[in-house]
Order: C-alpha cells, then sequence, then structure tokens
C-alpha cells in the first residue's frame, strides 16, 4: 500500500511537472494546490532534493523546481525513495530483499504469486515517468 507520503510526493511532483515552465514553485502554492499540509510538504521536498530529483532557489522568484527533467524520471525511483519497497512481502523484493522467517521459499505458494505481482507492478512503475503525471 502506498503511504500517505508517497501519495503526497507524487502529488507534489506532479504539480511540478506542469509548471515546470513557470520557473521555482513556492512550497506555500504547492501545498494549497494539492492539498498538502505545509510541514509534510517540506520534509518531503527536502527529501526529494537530498537525491537530485530537485533543487530549491531562495529569495525573490525562488521555490523549488527540477533538477532532473522529469521525462527522465521514473515513478518506480520516487515509490522506491519515499516508500520503500515495491515489493508486497520482503522475500520477493528487487532492492530490499530479506528472507521471511519461517518460511521456505521454494515451496511457498504466496511467494510465487508475490513475485507475479511484483513483476507487474513494475511493469507498469518502471515505464511511468514523472512527465506523464502532469496536472
Amino acid at each position: 500500500m502506498l503511504s500517505k507520503k508517497s501519495q503526497y510526493a507524487i502529488k507534489a511532483l506532479s504539480y511540478l511537472a506542469s509548471k515546470q515552465q513557470d520557473g521555482p514553485v513556492l512550497i506555500s502554492e504547492i501545498a494549497k494546490a494539492k492539498k498538502i499540509p505545509l510541514k509534510f510538504l517540506e520534509n518531503i521536498l527536502l527529501e526529494l532534493k537530498k537525491h537530485d530529483i530537485l533543487d530549491s532557489k531562495k529569495g525573490k522568484g525562488g521555490g523549488y523546481f527540477f533538477k532532473q527533467d522529469p521525462s527522465t524520471v521514473k515513478l518506480s525511483t520516487i515509490l522506491r525513495l519515499i516508500n520503500g519497497p515495491i515489493a508486497m512481502m520482503p522475500c520477493v523484493s528487487l532492492y530490499f530483499y530479506e528472507r521471511c522467517k519461517n518460511c521456505d521459499e521454494k515451496n511457498c505458494a504466496l511467494h510465487d504469486v508475490m513475485i507475479e505481482v511484483r513483476d507487474a507492478t513494475l511493469a507498469i512503475v518502471e515505464n511511468r515517468m514523472l512527465s506523464d503525471l502532469e496536472d
């Protein structure tokens, strides 16, 4: 399940993508337009800045803007940065693998189904870019 933080991050990024030609966007504008609590949004945008997705400019004409072209940033990248694993179970995760306790992966029907779910999800989010989500 997507966390509220992930949902807010995607809403904010889609808004920024739609305003990309206008220059930096104030955090207060994003928060108001997307109905995201300002303090929560500040933390999200700082995290995205730390991972070089966004950058910011201070002062008059300042705000947040994309450091990378939104057409090159995969939705899966954002989901992993904000939400963590895309897989529903740790034993099928590609980047966050953990063996399930008391489970034999070779003889687990749920494991096999969750691999299919992961692969189907990845087939979508690996091929969608932030620019595809513009408002």
